[in-house]
C-alpha cells in the first residue's frame, strides 16, 4: 500500500468525520438546475442595486477551486463544464450544523449550491447559499499551480487533473465534438450517407504505412488494425450508395511527435462522378463553413503564421513548385539516370526502392518545397510512383490526378480522382509487391476482392482523406496534436 502525504491523511480523515454524520462522502444524485456561464452571462450587465428587488434563484453542482474563509461567511468558488461562479455562505443563511460541513471542505471538493442570485459590490455575480450539499470528498488535493499542470508530459498522462486546472484544455476538448458535428451537417446537408467499416482487417490497403497487428482467437488469424478507410468505402460505391463518408480511428505504427499520434482520427468521402476538381471544392466549402459556423472568423495562428481560410486557395503542381525552388524541370526530364545524377548532386539520400522518376520527386519536394507552403495550397500531380490508387493523368502517364492539401507547411489532405480500371489497380498492387521485395515495407498488399468488386464497375469518383487531429489543431490554434487529444499515445512511465 502507498503512504499517503499529510494534506491525503487530513482529507481522509475528514471523510470519515463526513461519514460519521450519516452522509455518503462520495454523494449521490443531485438534481442541479442551472449552469454556471448561463448565471453569469444572464445577470453580468444587472446592476448591483437592482437585484434588492429580485428573488431569482439558482441550483447548481460543481468542484471548489477556491476558497476565502471569513469567520461565521465565506466565499467560495465552484467550476462546472461550462465554467466558474462565485458562492457566498453565512451561517446565518444555511444554518450551524451545515456550515461546520462546509467549513470541513477542501478546494476539490464537489458540492451542490441552491441559493439567491446577486452580485457583490464590486460587481461579481455571485449565489447566496441557501443550501449547502455535499456530493463528493476529493482524497487527493490539486496541484498547487491553479492555471494548470507545469510538466508537459503529465498534463497528458493525468488529463483529469489538466481538465480542472487549465481552461484553454476544457476549450478544446468541447469545441473539438462542435467541429465534429460541423463536418457531419456539413457533409450530410451535401448528400452524404456516414458509414462505419471495420477496424480488424487481414490485408494492409488504403495507405502506406507499418501496422499494428493482432490476433483473433477464434480463427487463430492474426489480422492488421487498419491504416486507411478507403477500399470498404470505396466497395460501398460500386454496391451504389455513390455519396459516402467515415469518421473513424485509424492506426499506424509510427513514432510519435507533434505531428503524429500512433492511433488517430481520420475522415474519408467518396462521391461517384465527381473528381479532383470537386474534391477541392468540397474541401474549401467544409473548411470555410467550419470557421464561419463554430468560429465565426477565416484566420487563424498556427505554425506560427496567420492563416487565412479565405478562398479561393492556390493551386500548383509538385514539379511545378519544385521548379519553382530549385530552377529542375522534372517534367522535361524523362531519363533515370539523370534524376539518379541531380538526386546525388543535391545530396538527396535513396532507399534502394526510392531510385525511381517518381520517388526521386518526391524527395526534391520533400526537402525544397513542404515546408514553405504556408497558406492553403492544393498541390496536384504527383508521380504514379508513390500513388497506387489513382487514376493516371491523361495527358501525361508519369503522374497521377491526385492532390494534397498543405497548410502551414503541414498536410492536412489527400485526394485522386480515383482509379477504377481493375486491371491497370491490379498492376499498380503488382507493383506495391516488387517494392515490397526490394525493402519498402509500407507497400501495400493485394486485396482481390477489391478487383473483383471493381470489375462489376466502380463510378468515375472523387475521394478524399482529412487527418481530422490536425484539423483541429489549426482551428484550436494548437501546435502539438497531443492538445487536441484528450488521451494521446505515451511512452511507459518508469516507476520506482
Amino acid at each position: 500500500m502507498r503512504e499517503f502525504s499529510e494534506q491525503e491523511l487530513v482529507r481522509r480523515e475528514k471523510r470519515d468525520m463526513i461519514r460519521s454524520l450519516g452522509l455518503d462522502p462520495f454523494g449521490s444524485r443531485y438534481d442541479r438546475e442551472d449552469f454556471a456561464k448561463d448565471i453569469v452571462e444572464k445577470y453580468k450587465d444587472v446592476d448591483h442595486d437592482a437585484f434588492e428587488n429580485m428573488s431569482d434563484t439558482a441550483k447548481v453542482a460543481g468542484r471548489i477551486m477556491f476558497i476565502r474563509r471569513m469567520g461565521k461567511a465565506s466565499f467560495f468558488t465552484i467550476q462546472d463544464k461550462t465554467g466558474q461562479i462565485q458562492v457566498y455562505i453565512s451561517i446565518n443563511d444555511v444554518g450551524e450544523n451545515n456550515y461546520d460541513l462546509f467549513k470541513s471542505a477542501d478546494i476539490g471538493d464537489i458540492v451542490g449550491v441552491y441559493g439567491k442570485v446577486m452580485k457583490t459590490r464590486t460587481g461579481e455575480v455571485t449565489i447566496k447559499c441557501l443550501e449547502y450539499t455535499h456530493l463528493v470528498k476529493a482524497l487527493r488535493p490539486l496541484p498547487e499551480k491553479f492555471h494548470g499542470l507545469t510538466d508537459v508530459e503529465e498534463r497528458y498522462r493525468r488529463r483529469y487533473v489538466d481538465l480542472m486546472m487549465n481552461e484553454d484544455s476544457r476549450n478544446v476538448a468541447f469545441l473539438r465534438p462542435r467541429i465534429i458535428r460541423c463536418i457531419q451537417n456539413f457533409m450530410d446537408n451535401r448528400g452524404f450517407t456516414e458509414v462505419e467499416t471495420p477496424v480488424l482487417t487481414t490485408l494492409l490497403t488504403g495507405a502506406a504505412a507499418r501496422p499494428f497487428v493482432t490476433h483473433h482467437n477464434a480463427q487463430d488469424l492474426d489480422m492488421y488494425l487498419r491504416i486507411a478507410l478507403e477500399l470498404p468505402l470505396k466497395r460501398l460505391l460500386v454496391g451504389g450508395m455513390e455519396a459516402v463518408y467515415e469518421i473513424g480511428r485509424t492506426f499506424r505504427n509510427e513514432g510519435m511527435d507533434t505531428r503524429h499520434n500512433p492511433e488517430f482520427t481520420l475522415m474519408e468521402a467518396y462521391l461517384a462522378y465527381s473528381d479532383l476538381e470537386g474534391m477541392m471544392e468540397l474541401t474549401e466549402a467544409m473548411f470555410t463553413t467550419i470557421a464561419r459556423e463554430v468560429f465565426g472568423k477565416m484566420i487563424f495562428k498556427f505554425s506560427g503564421y496567420d492563416i487565412n481560410l479565405e478562398e479561393p486557395w492556390k493551386r500548383i503542381s509538385m514539379t511545378d513548385a519544385i521548379k519553382e525552388k530549385t530552377g529542375i524541370d522534372f517534367k522535361a526530364i524523362t531519363s533515370l539516370d539523370e534524376c539518379l545524377k541531380l538526386a546525388d548532386e543535391h545530396n538527396i539520400t535513396l532507399e534502394e526502392h526510392e531510385k525511381t522518376y517518381g520517388h526521386i520527386i518526391n524527395k526534391f519536394f520533400e526537402e525544397y518545397v513542404e515546408d514553405s507552403l504556408v497558406q492553403p495550397t492544393f498541390l496536384y500531380g504527383h508521380p504514379i510512383e508513390i500513388s497506387p490508387l489513382t487514376k493516371k493523368n491523361k495527358d501525361d502517364p508519369r503522374f497521377v490526378d491526385r492532390f494534397e492539401l498543405f497548410i502551414g507547411g503541414k498536410e492536412f489532405a489527400n485526394a485522386y480522382t480515383e482509379l477504377n480500371d481493375p486491371d491497370d489497380q491490379l498492376e499498380r498492387f503488382d507493383a506495391q509487391l516488387a517494392e515490397r521485395d526490394l525493402g519498402n515495407d509500407e507497400a501495400n498488399d493485394i486485396d482481390m476482392d477489391f478487383i473483383e468488386a471493381l470489375e462489376y464497375g466502380m463510378p468515375p469518383t472523387g475521394g478524399i482523406g482529412y487527418g481530422i487531429d490536425r484539423l483541429m489543431m489549426l482551428f484550436t490554434e494548437q501546435e502539438s496534436i497531443r492538445d487536441v487529444l484528450l488521451f494521446p499515445t505515451m511512452r511507459e512511465k518508469k516507476r520506482d
